[in-house]
């Protein structure tokens, strides 16, 4: 209703039937996008149907472009206006949100994508009073392709109202806008003008030649946030309007291809310096997407000299650098960055890896590795007989996240390093595997010389197959030597042999209880009674905790069989039920 309306009046104003006609075009673009903001609000979490609640839109938005070109809006306060005509046809805060920061003409040229659209729509809906960075920051960071917008300062004058400068600056941005249209083939898309072309274009607008400026000194708050307004000045416009400028310069044709190497190299570093590593993953984005236009043409060459730089020595170590001691705000950044880098640079990784302390950073590093390890696993085998142990677990730490088919062949010579930290470590992360060969790995370190290994692989045998496991560890309990080994491994090995929770493991250790002792094997029946009572508890099940019960209640049991028992049942209880049992005295 208010669309016809609108209509109404423009036909009793008068206005030329064919900008009449673009008005109306305009208008059912802006109405099916304020329909679909609706519909986003409604359904903000349902991300998946935003490109249909903005199809409609962008229907309407592609229709206008097909038929009259770019649909170029200028911003005001309350609205968008084409040809000193509003579009909205319903009041709506969006007009107010690109006004604030400054934006003053927004484009939408032909082949404008529902992503862009959708991009565009989201920044559009963001609240900066909520914690969201400013629509002028966002959109630089979106990099829409078909979409354009100009942009000017807010300033104030002495003895001049607002809407008086407010004239004189649109007079100002539309003569720049002005120039940057052309129909010639000759043209960088830059507005060309100089000091003499301004003056003589802007009679009637007031300047100002000098200026003094007199007053109290300014305060450190003041020191202070002049300093944050530069800096993120620095940040947010400076370098992404550099990147623009560069970027349009390229796509309108690369002669000079080591002149422009050599620009993107210092921008590299500016960005660097900065801890930007975000434009610089836009860069290569922007970069690959002209590339793949003509993969043989000199934008293919630029992308690949830019990487190639990217992973230099001096540019990695001064990553690792802001790695060593510091938590990055944006480590998806620098992960993005680190993925693009060439498999060549992952020895200059490796070494960055060495010098980073704090151990988030480093799996940060670990995790981008592991995408090279897949295809060449040999630098990282190398590095597992460091003498380092931090060193050797990352490379296992990488090579299991690689998931290469022979990494298990690899970590087994991790299993002669004499550092016993790292491998009761490694041996913990090859037994997640569940594989025939870690299995192997597991088997033959119950032979191992350090007592700790054997106990941990008694541990770790029944993860893999309990029935193989039971033959194994009652091989080892029957073995001559069994009884010469220490309590603590014989009970880790009745333990894990009572996790197989096989019925044969549950009767061999009710067997063992019920042996009566004579008076030679007194002792020797007490510690097979304890180690018994140790298997059942690492059953940990209802037929387990049901013959834990029984012994408890058989008074006819030594007094130390009793209370391992009972500990062992209160231990069960909790496993089983999540109850908070309390041991009676």
């Amino acid at each position: 209703m208010a669309a016809q309306t609108a209509s109404t009046a423009d036909r009793e104003s008068g206005m030329d039937p064919a900008v009449q006609e673009k008005v109306e075009s305009a208008r059912n673009f802006t109405f099916h996008l304020l329909k679909g903001i609706k519909q986003i609000g409604m359904y903000r979490h349902n991300e998946a149907r935003f490109p249909d609640f903005l199809g409609r839109a962008h229907e309407a938005l592609a229709a206008y472009t097909d038929k009259y070109g770019p649909l170029s809006l200028r911003v005001e306060q309350q609205n968008f206006m084409l040809h000193g005509e509003a579009v909205f046809s319903e009041d709506t805060p969006l007009p107010y949100k690109f006004y604030r920061d400054g934006i003053r003409q927004i484009i939408f040229r032909p082949g404008l994508t529902i992503e862009e659209l959708v991009s565009f729509t989201l920044i559009s809906l963001s609240d900066p009073d909520r914690g969201a960075e400013d629509v002028l920051a966002q959109l630089w960071r979106a990099g829409l392709e078909h979409l354009e917008y100009v942009v000017v300062e807010g300033f104030k004058m002495d003895e001049v109202t607002e809407q008086e400068v407010e004239v004189e600056v649109d007079k100002v941005v539309g003569y720049l806008y002005s120039r940057l249209k052309t129909n010639s083939d000759d043209f960088l898309r830059f507005a060309r003008v100089n000091a003499e072309d301004l003056d003589s274009k802007l009679d009637g607008v007031e300047q100002m030649r000098g200026l003094v400026v007199a007053g109290n000194y300014a305060s450190d708050d003041l020191k202070a946030r002049l300093q944050r307004e530069i800096t993120e000045e620095e940040h947010s416009r400076l370098f992404p309007k550099l990147v623009s400028a560069i970027f349009q310069v390229v796509e309108g044709g690369v002669d000079d291809t080591a002149l422009l190497e050599e620009v993107f190299v210092q921008l590299l570093d500016a960005m660097l310096i900065q801890d930007d590593y975000g434009t610089i993953n836009q860069m290569v984005l922007k970069l690959r997407a002209m590339a793949q236009r003509e993969p043989e043409g000199p934008t293919a060459q630029l992308l690949a000299h830019f990487i190639q730089k990217m992973g230099e020595e001096q540019r990695v170590m001064r990553l690792a650098e802001v790695l060593k001691t510091t938590r990055p705000k944006h480590p998806v950044d620098i992960t993005r960055y680190l993925q693009v880098l060439d498999p060549s640079t992952v020895f200059t990784m490796l070494n960055a890896l060495e010098t980073i302390e704090i151990p988030e950073n480093r799996i940060l590093v670990c995790d981008v590795l592991a995408r090279f390890a897949q295809e060449n696993p040999q630098p990282f085998v190398q590095r597992l007989e460091s003498e380092r142990p931090q060193t050797v677990r990352d490379m296992v730490y990488i090579l299991e996240k690689s998931n290469h088919p022979d990494r298990v062949k690899m970590f087994g010579l991790v299993m002669i390093n004499k550092n016993l930290a790292v491998k009761l470590e490694v041996m913990n992360i090859i037994a997640r595997g569940r594989t025939a060969e870690a299995r192997k790995l597991i088997v033959e370190a119950l032979n191992d010389s350090v007592t700790q290994v054997r106990i941990l692989a008694a541990r770790l045998l029944p993860e893999f197959d309990r029935d193989k496991a039971y033959v194994e560890l009652v091989r080892l309990m029957k073995d001559p030597g069994f009884e010469k080994k220490s309590i603590e491994e014989r009970t880790a090995i009745y333990t894990a042999f009572g996790s197989t929770a096989l019925p044969g493991a549950i009767s061999l250790m009710l067997q063992m209880l019920a042996v009566k002792p004579t008076l030679l094997t007194k002792k020797k029946v007490l510690e097979d009674k304890l180690l018994a009572i140790a298997g059942l508890a690492g059953a940990c099940s209802i037929p387990s905790y049901k013959a834990l019960q029984g012994v408890v209640e058989d008074k006819s049991q030594p007094v130390e069989v009793l209370t391992a028992a009972r500990k062992a049942m209160y231990q069960t209880k909790k496993m089983l039920f999540g109850e908070t049992a309390t041991e009676e005295e």
